[in-house]
Parts: structure tokens; C-alpha cells; sequence
């Protein structure tokens, strides 16, 4: 695990005597962070970085991960694709194992939570759980990680009334929250730029994926990274695949993806890519584990283009790694790709295979142009998505709600 010092020879020494300034007030203070899976997704890669790094500077910080069946997941996965839109009628049987679950995890969860100074609850499956505290003495805050800009309303209304009772809610994005009775806050997620998945490589070990997955160098290849999720859009991906290759011949595609441990539908997902694909020799559909981060750091790096051809994102750190890597990303006109996405500066925005497809060809015939935008794509990363930046923001948040009604706060 890398010290907070570590980051200084990236960020610069000032914004890591800041943080400590920041934390030194909150010495000591009880800190948990809970979600629904310790493996797979970027919400649970985020919390293995920023945990330890909280615990460095003082606050004893703790992470938990509720525990339900397979129709706790079933549920919670449909309030997942209902809340980025999708008209989903969820049983009534579902509903309740849902709340049930959450009333079982409470109790097993009561010693930490209810002692805690500071909830970090994040996304809607363990959202029910203030409900079930009662004697809670701290400050419990809902952070979401997804795109709610249009929710299918029945599920939103349903899942709204847990929320009332939070302190304050977290968003990535300003036009991802909905109106709740208590403070929000914007706060993007972040990479960790001294992860596997992230630091600079041998040329040793980004030539062996060439080996490895049967991948010629010598010709043009294109990834994209992510889950099996319908929402990524996958089989678009291979649908522009084909039309870019009408113009580059040799190109080559890899999807490369996992799953995580609350998604029921990779597995259907997965057999969709695999129909569309279609026996194709130079599409290479990849099912890595959730630990594979230098396998991912190294296609990434062997990749000309990197795509993320979203239909909804909450934010898509996927994308912020390619950018990290200097390389421009084309990425679906939608939440959190926006953000980083700058049209025509740190790659391209789109809406169909077929706009894929056309910058991917525009791309390919212009590496001048192509280099430019991953020069400007790693430095946007530098300046906004990394994970000092979000460890910063926290400890702001933290600060201003321990100290909400003070007309000043004294930093060390």
C-alpha cells in the first residue's frame, strides 16, 4: 500500500501538507464506509485507495460490505439500471427481501455504525440502514455513484424515503442529484495514479499482452474496458468495430471486462458480446478477474484508441485511466464522460456505432492529432481526477459538517 508521502513526486509536496492540515482537526474520529461488494466496480477500487490513506492521517477509518442472496442483487441491480432510466417493475417480493436484508445487515453492523462520528453509505443497497439506527450519534452521509438525472419514477419514489433522514448526500455530477431535505455535494470520483493499474509499465510487460491475447502490433487496435453491463454498451462497440474496419483494414478489437459481485446480469451480457462477435478472429472478448490491474494497465497502454460507448455513466474511471495513459478516449455523450471528455481536445464524444466508428477512422489516419489529444487528456487528469484531489474533498466535507454551525474552523 502506497504512504500518502508517496504522491508528492505527482501532485507536489503542497497538496499533501494541505491533507494532513485538513485531517489534523478530525484526529481520531470514527469513520466508516459501507457498500454492497469489496470486489469488482469502481466504487470499491476507490474505497481499497482511500481508506488506508484516511487511516494514515489520523482518522480511524473502517470499510463494510453488507451481505445479501441472489434476490438482493437482483434487486438492487434493477433499481440500478431503473435509476439511470430504464422502466423497471420490481416485485413486491423483492422490495421486501430488500428491506429485510438491510434490517439484517443493520444488526450484525449496530457496534460500528451506530458509534460512528462519520457514515459514508454508498449507492441505494444499503441505503435502508439509517432507518434501523436509531441511537446513531454521528453524521450519516448518502454518496451516489450513479447517473439519477432521469429515474424511472416509481423505483426513485420508492427508494427517496430512505434518504430524507441523511445529513447530506455526495453526487458526482450537479445534474445527476435530485432534490432531497438536506445539503448536497459534488464530488467526481479518481484514480490512483500509483495503482497497478496505473503506473507506468515495461515495454516488456505491455509487448506480453500481445502474446498473450493473440494480438498483432503491427496492426491498429482499439479497447474498451468495463463490466459486462448493457449500460456500456458492448455490442455497440463491436457494431462500430465492424464499420471502422470497412476503412482500416487489419483493425483489431478488445473487450476486456469482469464482473462484479452485485451484478446478476454479466453473465447474460456476456453472451450477448459473444453472439455479436461472432467467431471474429480479431475481436478479442476478454473475462479477466478483478484483480488482472497491470493486465488492464498494459492492454490500455498497447491500445491506439480507447473507447467507452455509454449509453448512461455515472462517471466512468475506466475512461479516466485510458486519459491517464495519454490516450484519447472515445466515449459515449452521457454523465460522467462528459466531464472528462473534452470534445475534439482530450478525445470525442458520440452517440452511435456509427459516430464511433467514424472517429475512430478519423483518429487512425491523423497520429498527429491523435498524440495531441493524449498529451491533453493526461494532464486534464492530472490537474482534476486523481486521488489526492478526492481524499481533499472529503476531508472538506468532513470538516464543514463537524463544524457546520462554527463561524470559523483553525486549520493546523
Amino acid at each position: 500500500m502506497q504512504s500518502l508521502e508517496s504522491y508528492a513526486k505527482i501532485t507536489g509536496q503542497d497538496v499533501i501538507t494541505q491533507l494532513r492540515q485538513l485531517a489534523e482537526p478530525m484526529r481520531g474520529m470514527k469513520v466508516v464506509h459501507v457498500n454492497s461488494t469489496r470486489m469488482g466496480g469502481g466504487v470499491a477500487e476507490i474505497l481499497h485507495k482511500l481508506v488506508p490513506l484516511m487511516n494514515e492521517l489520523g482518522l480511524d477509518t473502517h470499510w463494510e460490505v453488507i451481505e445479501g442472496n441472489n434476490d438482493f442483487y437482483q434487486c438492487t441491480k434493477s433499481f440500478h439500471n431503473a435509476l439511470q432510466g430504464n422502466q423497471v417493475v420490481i416485485p413486491e417480493s423483492l422490495l421486501r427481501n430488500f428491506e429485510e436484508t438491510n434490517r439484517e445487515n443493520a444488526e450484525k453492523l449496530r457496534p460500528k455504525l451506530e458509534d460512528a462520528d462519520i457514515v459514508f453509505i454508498h449507492d441505494p443497497q444499503p441505503a435502508p440502514l439509517l432507518r434501523y439506527m436509531p441511537d446513531r450519534k454521528g453524521t450519516w452521509i448518502w454518496r451516489c455513484h450513479i447517473d439519477v438525472s432521469r429515474p424511472y419514477r416509481p423505483v426513485w419514489k420508492y427508494l427517496r424515503p430512505f434518504l430524507l433522514d441523511y445529513d447530506a448526500s455526495i453526487w458526482s455530477l450537479s445534474d445527476f442529484a435530485q432534490p432531497l431535505p438536506h445539503p448536497q455535494y459534488l464530488v467526481p470520483p479518481s484514480i490512483d495514479p500509483l495503482s497497478d493499474k496505473n503506473i507506468d509499465l515495461p515495454e516488456s510487460e505491455i509487448n506480453a499482452v500481445y502474446d498473450r491475447f493473440d494480438i498483432d502490433p503491427n496492426r491498429p487496435l482499439i479497447t474498451q474496458v468495463s463490466r459486462y453491463d448493457r449500460f456500456k454498451d458492448p455490442v455497440g462497440v463491436i457494431h462500430g468495430y465492424r464499420y471502422a474496419k470497412r476503412f482500416i483494414p487489419g483493425l483489431q478489437l478488445v473487450l476486456a471486462g469482469g464482473s462484479a459481485t452485485d451484478d446478476p446480469e454479466g453473465e447474460a451480457v456476456l453472451n450477448e458480446v459473444y453472439d455479436a462477435a461472432n467467431d471474429d478472429p480479431d475481436v478479442k472478448i476478454l473475462l479477466l478477474p478483478s484483480d488482472a490491474h497491470r493486465t488492464i494497465n498494459a492492454l490500455q497502454r498497447a491500445s491506439d484508441i480507447i473507447l467507452q460507448k455509454s449509453t448512461r455513466e455515472g462517471f466512468g474511471l475506466t475512461v479516466t485511466e485510458a486519459m491517464w495513459k495519454g490516450r484519447p478516449v472515445i466515449g459515449g455523450n452521457t454523465g460522467g464522460i462528459r466531464l472528462q471528455v473534452i470534445n475534439h481536445h482530450t478525445g470525442f464524444l458520440v452517440s452511435t456505432p456509427e459516430g464511433a466508428a467514424l472517429r475512430t477512422r478519423y483518429l487512425l489516419n491523423h497520429r498527429d492529432i491523435l498524440e495531441n489529444m493524449g498529451t491533453k487528456a493526461k494532464q486534464f487528469v492530472r490537474d482534476h481526477f486523481l486521488l489526492t484531489r478526492h481524499l481533499g474533498e472529503y476531508l472538506t466535507l468532513m470538516v464543514v459538517l463537524k463544524h457546520e454551525h462554527a463561524d470559523r474552523v483553525e486549520l493546523a
